[in-house]
């Protein structure tokens, strides 16, 4: 029975039989369930954690890196900046709205975990064809999680992305990420110190909900479609309980409670309940301070009748925090959460630590007086899981296609770029992007840029600028340099703001890591970041790895997304953007190679250049990391009038997108045909500006490739001798695209 047990739990043979090593005795039910929480792939990284070493986590500003809730970084004026990010794959697979909602609210508490104030949420988002009806259901209820949950707590959603692959269809990917603001003096970490200092539960009772989702969604695959309304996962209607249920309200409340709590210093640590819910508060707390904790299961506030220890103590149920408070202030404590209608209830001690420094038990009583139900090492649950060394195979090679030929011949340039334009702003109109005010630029253009101000703040005249990229198509063809140019768009995103890039944070979502092939695609993926994010000088803070996304039998492509945090020294004037100022000239920056391999035309068209073979455009980091600062240093001193990066799309839709959120017109020439056009080689960046030749010396000084475009003017687009389209059928083409394809008109 147990064996059958354990592995229902999803632990192996192998871990089992480790568990039962550790304790030296069989584990009894509870701490069978504890452990399977703790060592599931979401909690414990086993498969990855191996890999994930040899990203640099390290720089001058970094002041938390991996490891902790958030990693934070130091903006200068005595603010830090924290950033997290966060999946929730398979919740939002199940019960979309849900999924996505708790998603927002724990990358919140993620956040003010670290006595930072949420202001800004920006989410990644991926979903199959919208000519399934299932897939435009997903799409649907995501979005409105998102917005539901994020606009009621007040954190305002500040741009992102969504993209569409049938690799994803029946497993979407919901990737959201937060940034937080604090005073440097208001850091505090999620640790627990002081034998005899009490822990304390705040914020909701605790429910049914939730129970098992970190073990029993993480390793989830998903199987056919059914009616195109309802899931239809293999067995999705009995894992629905295990998909947390959110009230953003209760959030706010527990937000406001909790800095106040951290501002009048009565808190020594603090953890938020998210995944393996009080099992992993409590472990990991009393595992990075080298203590042990007392837990009395009968003192925890539940909604619930009759519910058990082990459902207790695994419960996901949302809106909880676990405080380390001194008993000489546990009343005024009381008194805070009174005020901001927040449940306080003391359900821990902690228990000194073992005298050799080994570290203290974890202990589940019924009762202070009552039984033992569970004892075990904090430490073992916490920080002792299984790491494997999983096989890695690389794939079969993708057979070589020549995309780049003949079909130029047949191609209508005109027709592809309406077809390629799609604006996303049905997604962001459903958000509140201006709540605190904070936000200078939002959802639309190259990064998101706020103002860094917030309640409690020391004055500042610097900005950050926010931006979360990725590409599944790159990454298809060749994981490491996909990833790479992953980091590398997202960069030059923050860039194009002005600021300089500070720190980055991973989200990494592949398929199973008992493939080989998927373990080689993650190995991959790591390098690449590790190389772009150590030739750009950018930390990796934080990130979160997600694996067994899989459905219908098939992995989903890799697909690395990456957050940039970016640093404006003095937010003193208006960003350029994506403007077009008549009569002004237009420069490219950096060099186009004529490859259409992993582009999103080929991917459109479906030519072999997309699913089929070819080779990724060269990315020289070294030239990337000039063009970086090149543009940073233009932005700032005012010279460009108007930029956009090149990326997904190409040079034709950076140009389409300049006109259509400019409502001007452009005439461009140079570009040799629609390999040039559609082309996703990295490292470009079209600037609109008054003073074509000072900005050409300076890129040539820099070492970088430039060219003459055109010209802003009139109100058609044209790239001569490729494309000739009204301004007003571009923009047509541009609002209409996602609403019809979301209504399932195609």
């Amino acid at each position: 029975m147990g064996e059958v047990i354990h592995r229902a739990l999803g632990l192996s043979d192998e871990e089992a039989a480790e568990i039962e090593s550790v304790l030296g005795r069989p584990p009894n039910h509870l701490e069978l369930a504890m452990f399977a929480v703790m060592w599931s792939e979401h909690c414990s990284y086993k498969s990855s954690r191996l890999h994930l070493r040899r990203l640099p986590s390290e720089g001058e500003a970094v002041l938390v890196g991996p490891g902790e809730n958030a990693g934070v970084v130091d903006a200068g004026d005595g603010i830090a900046v924290a950033v997290r990010i966060e999946s929730h794959n398979h919740p939002s697979a199940i019960e979309p709205y849900q999924g996505a909602a708790t998603g927002v609210g724990g990358i919140l508490r993620d956040v003010f975990t670290m006595g930072a104030r949420p202001i800004a949420v920006m989410d990644s988002l991926r979903f199959g064809p919208l000519d399934d009806a299932r897939n435009r259901w997903l799409l649907e209820g995501v979005v409105s999680g998102i917005s539901g949950y994020g606009n009621s707590v007040g954190v305002p959603t500040v741009g992102g992305e969504v993209g569409f692959d049938p690799c994803y269809s029946g497993n979407p990917l919901v990737n959201v990420l937060c940034l937080g603001v604090l005073p440097v003096g208001r850091l505090v970490r999620g640790r627990a110190s002081g034998v005899g200092n009490l822990a304390v539960l705040l914020g909701a009772s605790t429910g049914r909900d939730g129970i098992g989702g970190v073990s029993v969604l993480a390793s989830a695959g998903f199987g056919a479609t059914g009616d195109g309304r309802a899931p239809s996962a293999n067995g999705s209607e009995s894992l629905r309980p295990s998909v947390q249920v959110g009230d953003p309200f209760e959030e706010k409340r527990l937000l406001e409670a909790c800095l106040e709590l951290l501002d009048a210093g009565l808190v020594v640590g603090i953890q938020d309940l998210g995944g393996a819910g009080l099992t992993c508060a409590t472990s990991e707390t009393a595992a990075r301070g080298g203590v042990g904790m007392d837990v009395d299961v009968s003192a925890v506030p539940r909604r619930e009748p009759a519910m058990e220890p082990f459902e207790v103590m695994t419960s996901e149920s949302q809106e909880r925090m676990l405080a380390i408070v001194a008993p000489r202030d546990l009343s005024r404590l009381l008194e805070v959460c009174a005020r901001w209608e927040v449940s306080a209830s003391v359900v821990g001690r902690v228990t000194p630590g073992q005298p050799d420094g080994g570290g203290g038990r974890l202990r589940v009583l019924d009762g202070w007086d009552g039984a033992v139900l569970a004892d075990v090492p904090a430490a073992a649950l916490a920080d002792d899981a299984p790491v494997y060394d999983r096989p890695r195979r690389a794939p079969a090679p993708i057979a070589a296609v020549a995309p780049d030929g003949p079909e130029a011949d047949r191609t209508d340039c005109g027709a592809d770029l309406l077809a390629l334009v799609a604006d996303a702003s049905w997604v962001y109109q459903q958000y509140d992007h201006q709540l605190f005010l904070n936000t200078v630029e939002g959802p639309g253009g190259d990064a998101a840029v706020l103002r860094l101000k917030a309640p409690g703040l020391p004055a500042s005249r610097r900005g950050l600028a926010l931006s979360t990229d990725g590409n599944s198509r790159w990454c298809r063809l060749d994981p490491r340099q996909g990833a790479a140019m992953t980091v590398a768009e997202s960069a030059l995103n923050v860039a194009c703001a002005g600021a300089r890039p500070v720190a980055a944070v991973d989200c990494l979502n592949l398929g199973n890591p008992e493939h080989p092939e998927v373990m080689w695609q993650l190995s991959e993926v790591v390098d690449g970041l590790a190389e772009a994010c150590r030739a750009l000088e950018l930390p990796v803070v934080g990130g979160n790895v997600s694996l067994y996304n899989e459905s219908q039998g098939r992995d989903i492509d890799p697909t690395p997304v990456v957050g940039v945090v970016g640093l404006i020294d003095r937010l003193e004037r208006r960003l350029p953007g994506l403007t077009l100022v008549p009569g002004e000239r237009l420069l490219l920056l950096g060099h186009t190679v004529a490859s259409l391999s992993g582009s999103r035309w080929a991917a459109e068209r479906g030519s072999g250049a997309a699913s089929g073979g070819g080779r990724l455009p060269p990315l020289d980091l070294a030239v990337h990391r000039a063009l970086v600062e090149l543009v940073v240093d233009l932005v700032s001193d005012g010279v460009v009038t108007g930029l956009h990066d090149v990326s997904d799309g190409g040079l034709g839709v950076a140009l389409a997108e300049l006109a259509v959120q400019s409502g001007t017109g452009l005439v461009a020439r140079g570009i040799a045909g629609h390999a040039e056009l559609f082309s996703e080689s990295p490292s470009r960046v079209v600037v609109c500006t008054a003073n074509p030749e000072g900005i050409a010396a300076r890129a040539r000084s820099a070492g970088l490739a430039v060219s003459e475009l055109g010209i802003a003017r009139g109100d058609r687009l044209v790239v001569e001798g490729l494309v000739d389209v009204a301004l007003a059928d571009l923009e047509q083409a541009w609002r209409s695209t996602l609403p019809d394809r979301v209504a399932g008109r195609h």
